[in-house]
């Protein structure tokens, strides 16, 4: 039985979640707080395996909240966001302190959308419930300045690089992991990085900024119609699928609607199909934490044209669903441990 304490100040949001939850067998509520402080309190008498905390509550927010928690009693924490720029900004700051990932929540439609996000709710509390959380002091430290970073190997020249497109897949636990790869890479880093995390419209753009920010390599938001480009992460914008097209002297990115019955958006499978189909043997897939399968038929398209496949070690997932989709497929190529994907990433693209 998993055992859960909701975190929020509204008295309904406290119901509902609670009430979706319930709807579980192996779920259980334990209790409920109205702030950060009871919150606190309850975490300490109760000792849930799983809290979900809401962000914005009076006498104690909820990123301080969190703070206590993963200094004091580590575990797994979903913050309750709402679909706002604001939202988005405090959301990833949460992750960066340690929450494992987020439910988000729109405000001004609260009792239709709270009905969507049962699903999504109970997955998540099961699929984190009992893995192994990190204090932040234990997580890799981002750069803070964008300063030239020691290149490969003398040994390996620029002129030999054989895989210059790589596609990531990521979902439950993403933007720390992708945060930890990308501040790791050199800014000359010869090859360009797309990046299909499952993440809401609002959420994306944010994202993008924010690891720019801590990053020697370029990081934006994915634009129609612009040109694919080494040295440059691209996060695809959510609610809409970014593929790339090989045009006659250059990669073209694409970001799109079609195809409209993809479970995700955007999808790891359909920007991995597009890599194999543009780029073929010059494509390296990477597929990191998150739940389902996605990005596994994109994978196994991407090894048919001749690419490459790595993904993320069960030891250092959040959750350990699309990786393992790809590895009890025999479609890995090596499993990576998160330290070690930014070493791993310039060795491959030479391979």
């Amino acid at each position: 039985m998993i055992k859960v304490l909701v975190v929020d100040d509204s008295a309904f949001m406290r119901k509902a979640i609670s009430t979706m939850l319930e709807n579980d067998s192996g779920i259980r509520v334990v209790g409920m707080a109205r702030d950060g402080e009871e919150g606190l309190e309850l975490t300490r008498k109760l000792n849930p395996d799983v809290i979900t905390m809401d962000i914005e509550m009076p006498r104690m927010d909820g990123l301080t909240a969190l703070r206590h928690v993963m200094m004091e009693m580590p575990r797994p924490v979903l913050m309750v966001s709402s679909l706002t720029t604001e939202g988005a900004q405090d959301t990833l700051r949460a992750m960066e302190l340690g929450a494992v990932d987020y439910i988000p929540k729109q405000l001004s439609r609260v009792s239709l959308d709270i009905i969507k996000i049962e699903d999504d709710l109970i997955a998540k509390v099961k699929s984190v419930a009992r893995r192994k959380v990190f204090r932040p002091s234990a997580r890799p430290r981002p750069v803070t300045a964008k300063t030239e970073v020691t290149k490969p190997a003398p040994s390996v020249s620029r002129l030999a690089v054989r895989r210059d497109v790589i596609a990531v897949g990521v979902s439950t636990g993403g933007p720390p992991a992708v945060q930890s790869i990308l501040s790791a890479l050199p800014k000359n880093f010869p090859a360009g990085i797309v990046i299909a995390q499952h993440m809401p419209m609002a959420f994306t753009g944010p994202f993008a900024q924010r690891l720019d920010g801590v990053c020697n390599i370029r990081v934006k938001e994915a634009e129609h119609g612009e040109t694919f480009m080494p040295g440059t992460a691209y996060i695809a914008p959510g609610g809409r699928h970014t593929t790339l097209k090989q045009r006659v002297s250059h990669i073209e990115l694409q970001v799109g609607d079609q195809p409209s019955d993809a479970l995700y958006k955007p999808s790891a499978n359909v920007l991995l199909e597009s890599v194999a189909e543009a780029v073929g043997r010059r494509g390296l897939g990477v597929i990191l934490t998150g739940m389902g399968n996605d990005g596994c038929e994109g994978i196994a398209r991407l090894r048919e044209r001749g690419g490459r496949a790595l993904t993320q070690s069960d030891e250092t997932c959040v959750v350990y669903g699309m990786p393992k989709a790809v590895v009890e497929a025999g479609l890995s190529d090596q499993v990576v441990d998160l330290d070690d994907m930014p070493r791993v990433l310039l060795e491959t693209i030479y391979q």
